[in-house]
């Protein structure tokens, strides 16, 4: 409760006490309160991320699937719609986008393993005639000798030996492992299917959750960052085939075996921008330093590092950049934020979810959307009516069917 003090004209005045709180407010710099009021709003904010990462990891087997679809949909949703524009039925779209894509895939797949099934044989034993080589050059230039370098591995081989235990803990890991990527590629290809077949309705069922007055906002910006990851997955496909061409052809002007295998991982890695084109490119190196030498290798790991060069300094500054809006520097910055958090789906998902949120957020700022307009409501009113003609429509053909018939 307030306590006031009279004054001798009858008026009433704080208490020193009120007085004194006050003053020291008034004392804290304003720089100071400022920082106070955005630190704990930001501690919020903090706290409200992690919670939702945390749920996120607990529930991933679930969101990498669904992401992996997303990214998929934005590839092949544009046969889906170019189906419409020529008035065919879209399950027909649907169906040749999904066997288009299976037969891409299908085709990747069956070079990797033809020609690998061919050639790693020999690659395993080249590699070790690298290793004993090297270490017959280590005995004659260093004094090292292989014999103590046997001692080495004989002793990783009975630490190994000694842990069999922990070893089949690990083996059942991969088991389950294993069972997961084949639970989570259904999952990927079962959301892909509905994405495909239904993905306005899903959009407009999730934007019902929010209030009215939200859905024109959400609705513009989430179109926004579809667009941007739309652009995102069609650019990177070019990035990777320039990266898997120019890899490719260095390999094979090098005369360094398994050069389309290479190329085709080297295709599959660039999706994860900057890191994976040196990891691909790395195994092009160490085929020729197994095959043709290590001045061969030198020369391979040039080609490597050129390729990478410009991807980094001409594709993903003025063909990425470009088109989905992201400078260079966060892209590497995503990159490796999303690579540290959460490994290579991190690294993965990190640039199309960057550019997403770039253009949410320019789209909300600049308030781009219809005011007063409600997209749920206009959809559904646009569905009744569609779903009425079409019902009128099978019962007029029914109707001429009786006719014809008497």
């Amino acid at each position: 409760m307030e306590q006031r003090s009279s004054t001798p004209g009858g008026e009433s005045r704080p208490s020193n006490v009120e007085s004194e709180g006050a003053n020291a407010a008034q004392e804290v710099p304003l720089g100071v309160r400022v920082a106070a009021a955005w630190s704990w709003r930001l501690l919020l904010i903090g706290a409200a991320l992690a919670g939702f990462l945390w749920l996120i990891v607990q529930v991933r087997i679930i969101v990498i699937p669904l992401l992996v679809a997303i990214l998929l949909n934005a590839l092949l949703a544009p046969i889906v719609h170019w189906f419409e524009r020529q008035r065919l039925p879209r399950w027909l779209g649907v169906v040749f986008a999904l066997a288009l894509f299976l037969a891409l895939v299908w085709v990747l797949v069956t070079l990797i393993v033809t020609q690998l099934r061919d050639g790693l044989g020999d690659v395993a034993e080249r590699s070790q005639e690298s290793w004993w080589q090297m270490l017959r050059w280590a005995e004659s230039t260093f004094g090292i000798s292989a014999r103590e370098v046997g001692g080495f591995v004989d002793q990783v081989w009975s630490t190994v030996q000694g842990h069999q235990t922990e070893l089949w803990s690990g083996a059942l890991g991969i088991a389950t492992s294993a069972g997961q990527f084949v639970t989570g590629l259904l999952l990927t290809l079962f959301s892909l299917i509905f994405l495909l077949i239904d993905g306005k309705r899903i959009w407009n069922w999730v934007l019902g959750f929010l209030p009215a007055r939200a859905h024109a906002p959400v609705d513009a910006a989430g179109r926004a960052g579809w667009i941007s990851v739309g652009q995102y997955v069609r650019v990177q496909i070019f990035v990777a085939f320039v990266d898997a061409v120019g890899i490719g052809v260095g390999a094979a002007v090098l005369g360094v075996p398994l050069a389309i295998p290479v190329a085709i991982l080297v295709f599959l890695g660039s999706f994860i921008p900057f890191l994976g084109a040196i990891a691909t490119g790395a195994l092009a190196a160490f085929i020729a330093l197994v095959y043709n030498g290590p001045v061969n290798a030198l020369i391979m790991l040039g080609v490597v590092i050129l390729v990478n060069q410009i991807e980094g300094h001409v594709l993903q500054p003025l063909v990425m950049g470009s088109a989905v809006r992201v400078h260079p520097l966060g892209v590497v910055l995503a990159v490796s934020t999303g690579a540290l958090l959460a490994g290579i789906p991190g690294a993965l998902f990190a640039v199309p979810l960057a550019a997403a949120a770039n253009s949410v957020v320019n789209t909300l700022v600049k308030r781009q959307w219809e005011v007063g307009t409600d997209p749920v409501a206009d959809y559904h009113r646009t569905d009744q009516l569609q779903h009425r003609a079409r019902h009128r429509a099978r019962i007029v053909a029914k109707l001429r069917r009786k006719e014809g018939r008497s």
